[in-house]
């Protein structure tokens, strides 16, 4: 691994965290972690495909308030870096070996830079109860908050990635050896990670109210992966028998998934009152019901209101 990509992304941890608190352009997500990790070490393709694996499973993980949670960012970007450079270690297997455990690990330092924050919270209150408020002092201590934030996060990523390779490439050449059997059961787990993330997800949405929504989109998905799956069947045999046919059937386009989603999206928006007080004052009696018929299958679950 050269210099400059070892500092390049070193740079990134440590912005990454600063857009997740003020800015939010994106780029401090598991896919944009990907994207940016995988330009920089010349893998688009892998460093996509361990982003988008990680912001699947973490799909349904949320915070509320002050809380931590598993920096999902960080572990891709050191996932990537590995994946394309150490031998043997494939996206699937460096998903769970390397991006899930950092990104469990990184909750420590996350709360560490919550605490070390608190020192300048501090200062600042101290030059508010000034006599004469130094304002310039408390702007400095503001920005200085964002120190240990970007350090947190950029200081782990440099001693990973300066130091740890040869460590990386002996794990894996043991789980490609004699522990072979525990390689391929990392290959299945990192495989299989993202339906965990729709499982948490479909955990805390309301399914039972929107079931209609839910059924519609696997049996469209399904028949659409079907039907194009069909015909790139179908164009392959025919370049096969026929060498000038040269048109590339492709298969199902993530964006038309997408695009179905939206639709139901706007259908299902289109669908609420506008009016809530109305629309409540004139369904009291069938809310009433619902919540005596409620049983303890609903608990956890989110509804429309909360959100």
């Amino acid at each position: 691994m050269a210099w400059w990509q070892i500092l390049l992304l070193t740079l990134y941890a440590g912005l990454e965290i600063l857009d997740e608190l003020q800015i939010y352009s994106s780029l401090n997500t598991p896919v944009g972690a990907g994207l940016i990790a995988g330009l920089i070490m010349g893998d688009m393709p892998t460093g996509l495909f361990i982003g988008a694996s990680m912001q699947l499973t973490v799909l349904g993980i949320g915070t509320f308030g002050g809380a931590s949670r598993i920096d999902a960012t960080t572990g891709t970007v050191l996932a990537t870096a590995f994946s394309t450079t150490v031998k043997g270690m494939s996206p699937q297997t460096a998903i769970s070996s390397i991006a899930v455990p950092v990104a469990a690990i990184m909750i420590e330092l996350d709360v560490l830079a919550r605490f070390a924050n608190t020192y300048f919270s501090h200062r600042i209150d101290h030059l508010i109860d000034e006599d004469k408020i130094n304002y310039k002092a408390v702007e400095r201590n503001v920005l200085y908050g964002a120190i240990p934030w970007s350090l947190s996060r950029a200081v782990p990523v440099f001693i990973a990635l300066a130091f740890g390779q040869g460590l990386v490439q002996q794990i894996a050449n043991a789980l490609n050896g004699d522990l072979l059997w525990l390689g391929n059961g990392l290959t299945v787990a990192g495989a299989t990670l993202p339906a965990v993330g729709f499982a948490v997800l479909l955990r805390y949405l309301p399914v039972k109210r929107h079931a209609a929504y839910l059924i519609l989109g696997f049996t469209i998905t399904t028949l659409f992966s079907v039907l194009f799956t069909n015909i790139q069947a179908l164009g392959t045999g025919l370049s096969a028998v026929n060498k000038g046919f040269t048109t590339v059937l492709n298969g199902l386009p993530m964006l038309a998934i997408a695009m179905l989603g939206l639709a139901f999206a706007i259908l299902h928006y289109k669908n609420i009152p506008i009016n809530k007080g109305t629309a409540q004052a004139q369904s009291t009696e069938s809310q009433s019901n619902s919540e005596s018929s409620s049983s303890d299958d609903d608990e956890g679950e989110i509804t429309d209101d909360e959100l």
